[in-house]
């Protein structure tokens, strides 16, 4: 069977290879494309997602895999070559019921979508994205229904971010979690707010990047392998363990934004970074989940990024970039970062009100599916959940509906991984922590290496082998469970806010 096994390994390689150069295309897209290039990218982004479709299709894939089923049930179930087969029989039985027809028609609306996107928000204009978006959601729906096996058609969607977790699973987790976090907030909000001005004033915009880059390298960022650049709206993208690059964006007045988008990103680059050199071109090499995914993210942003001990090592360093800091103490600077306000944009959000963005965003998706609003809606239905669960009206469609890029991307399904991934960033923590006692210590001198090991060692190296479940049931010991991450912010915000 292991000549069997090379064969797989050779047709993964293929469609791997073709995979990355439609990413290679996305990323140009998003980063020095020209506006005048859409059409002809969605040409080429087509021809490539077509090419990778009927690769990932063939009868004969099919046949390879039910021949190498037997061989793999009497071995290791953890091994690589059992996992090779089993995520990718996965993935053949849901590749083969999407018509390529419907691939190619995707990839060339949503790269039109895409810069249609980029112009509505430039114009704070959603009648210019609209077209696009209901075609979008047309073509999302129909996906759904070729998944008819499916509960619930967000099931389909939300599959293929977070493999065999279920519409209902995600409501129930969210379900509980929401009003402990609003109980949380109420209790912040009745404290004396926190003072964050001197975070709004001009920042120099290339020593604010110069800063950003100075922290990722010593998160372990290898700029070998890697570089960043900017983007409307920050992401990561890989084209290979040894090519994971980064973007972020830059406020001239406002010093969070790259800052911690910068963290945000690194964290998901180190995990594409540190995958298992034999899982390189086998399909298993883009992580557990995007809620994984996440988790890797957000904690490098937060539990790291907006700790005391980090800025206890970094805070001089700043203040020395940028003298109009000098005269505010740490302490001040600390609790600044992690002011608790209803916020208008997501990714600026605090820890705190950040899963109310992510929970109103899943309902919208859910509504858009079921075809009980429409993409006309939108930008009314996005103002008054936010006036609900945030209490904020945004005051235009820049700042509102437009904020972020994925629906234009076709990214439906894709929030929720947001917040389950801070819920699983908090439980890989606190067993972190159990298992690296000086942690806070290492920190605080600047020190990430053993951190990163860790990580290496439990998560990266893995890739895509296990499902996001598993994986976090074989590190943690339980499940995705909210109770770790509840106990973190009401520890966290009960020491800044005296609750």
């Amino acid at each position: 069977m292991e000549k069997k096994i090379e064969q797989l390994k050779v047709i993964l390689a293929e469609i791997s290879d073709l995979s990355y150069a439609a990413a290679l295309l996305g990323w140009d897209q998003q980063t020095y494309m020209p506006t005048g290039g859409a059409e002809g990218r969605g040409n080429q982004l087509a021809l490539l997602g077509r090419l990778v479709h009927e690769r990932a299709t063939t009868p004969e894939l099919g046949k390879l895999l039910d021949e190498l089923k037997p061989y793999t049930a009497g071995i290791d179930p953890d091994s690589d070559d059992a996992r090779l087969v089993k995520v990718t029989a996965r993935s053949y039985e849901k590749a083969v019921r999407v018509p390529t027809k419907h691939v190619v028609e995707f990839a060339q609306e949503t790269t039109l979508g895409q810069q249609a996107w980029m112009e509505a928000r430039a114009k704070s204009d959603f009648s210019i994205f609209r077209p696009h978006l209901e075609k979008i959601v047309t073509l999302r729906q129909e996906y759904a229904s070729f998944f008819p096996n499916f509960k619930h058609p967000y099931d389909a969607l939300l599959d293929d971010f977070e493999p065999n977790m279920k519409t209902a699973d995600v409501k129930a987790i969210f379900d509980g979690l929401r009003p402990k976090q609003v109980e949380l907030i109420k209790a912040i909000t009745d404290q004396p707010q926190v003072d964050d001005s001197f975070l709004h004033q001009p920042f120099d915009e290339k020593k604010q990047w110069d800063f950003g880059v100075e922290v990722i390298t010593r998160f372990g960022y290898d700029w070998k392998r890697g570089r960043e650049d900017k983007a409307p709206h920050p992401f990561t993208t890989s084209f290979g363990i040894n090519d994971v690059r980064i973007t972020t964006r830059v406020a001239p007045e406002f010093l969070n934004t790259m800052l911690f988008s910068t963290m945000h990103e690194c964290g998901h680059a180190l995990y594409g970074m540190g995958v298992a050199p034999e899982l390189e071109r086998t399909g298993l090499e883009g992580g557990a989940s995007l809620a994984v995914h996440e988790s890797q993210s957000r904690m490098w942003e937060n539990l790291v990024g907006r700790s005391f001990p980090f800025w206890q090592y970094f805070y001089p360093r700043l203040q020395e970039t940028f003298p109009q800091l000098a005269g505010v103490p740490l302490e001040k600077f600390y609790k600044g970062i992690n002011k608790v306000k209803p916020s208008l944009i997501r990714v600026e959000a605090d820890e705190a009100t950040y899963n109310l963005h992510i929970m109103l965003r899943l309902e919208m998706e859910i509504a858009l599916l079921e075809g009980k609003v429409a993409a006309k809606d939108m930008p009314d239905l996005w103002n008054a959940k936010m006036q609900d669960y945030l209490g904020v009206t945004p005051p235009n469609d820049a700042q509102g509906v437009l904020q972020d890029i994925h629906w234009s991307g076709g990214l439906i399904g894709y929030f929720s991984t947001y917040a389950l991934g801070n819920l699983i960033s908090v439980q890989l923590w606190e067993k972190i922590n159990q298992d690296i006692p000086d942690l806070v210590e290492q920190i605080r001198q600047g020190k990430f290496e053993t951190l990163l090991g860790w990580l290496r060692e439990k998560i990266h190296r893995h890739g895509g082998k296990f499902e996001p479940q598993e994986l976090v049931q074989k590190v943690t010991g339980s499940k995705i469970d909210p109770a770790p991450y509840v106990r973190y912010l009401t520890k966290k915000y009960s020491e800044i806010y005296n609750l």
